[in-house]
C-alpha cells in the first residue's frame, strides 16, 4: 500500500451506502458519510489522487466531488476498465500505484487490473473474491476513510 498515488472508486455502494433518494422533479439525493469525506481530504494532502468511477450520472456526487476538491470524476461510465487505464496515462501510473475500491460486479475487470483491489464489506461475494483487502466498514459509512488510513500509515503519513 505504501506505493499508491491513486486512490480510485466506485460511487454508489462505496462512497454512499448504495441508497438514493428520489425528490421531486426528479431531484436525486445521496447520503455521503463525513468521516470518508475527511480520508479523502487527508489522502489529498498527502498527494495522494482521488477518482470517482461511476456508471450513474448525479449532480450531487459533482457536489461533494467540489467540496472534497477531487477533479477525477468519471460520471455515465460502462467501460471503468478504460477510464482508469486514461488516467493513469494522465498521471503517469503503473498499476501497482493504483487503488481501486467497488463493490459490484461492473468493478470487476479494473479490479482486476489495478495494483491493489479493494472490496468494501458490503460487496457482493464476486468482488470479494478478488480483493486483495475487504473492508471492516460498510460502503458510505467509513470504508473509504479505513482504506485511507490504511495507506497513509502504510507510507507513515
Amino acid at each position: 500500500m505504501k506505493n499508491i498515488k491513486l486512490i480510485a472508486m466506485d460511487v454508489d455502494g462505496v462512497l454512499t451506502d448504495g441508497s438514493i433518494i428520489y425528490g421531486a422533479e426528479d431531484i436525486e439525493i445521496k447520503i455521503f458519510y463525513v468521516k470518508d469525506g475527511q480520508g479523502i481530504t487527508l489522502a489529498r494532502r498527502a498527494r495522494i489522487e482521488v477518482a470517482f468511477i461511476t456508471t450513474r450520472i448525479s449532480d450531487a456526487l459533482l457536489k461533494r466531488a467540489k467540496d472534497l476538491g477531487v477533479i477525477e470524476v468519471h460520471q455515465g461510465i460502462q467501460d471503468k476498465l478504460a477510464c482508469i487505464k486514461k488516467i493513469m496515462s494522465r498521471y503517469n501510473l503503473t498499476q501497482e500505484e493504483v487503488m481501486y475500491i467497488g463493490d459490484d460486479i461492473v468493478d470487476i475487470p479494473v479490479m482486476e487490473f489495478v495494483g491493489f483491489p479493494v472490496a468494501v464489506v458490503d460487496a457482493v461475494d464476486e468482488v470479494k473474491k478478488i480483493a486483495k483487502y475487504v473492508t471492516k466498514k460498510p460502503g458510505g459509512r467509513g470504508a473509504v476513510r479505513e482504506i485511507v488510513e490504511m495507506v497513509l500509515i502504510s507510507r507513515k503519513q
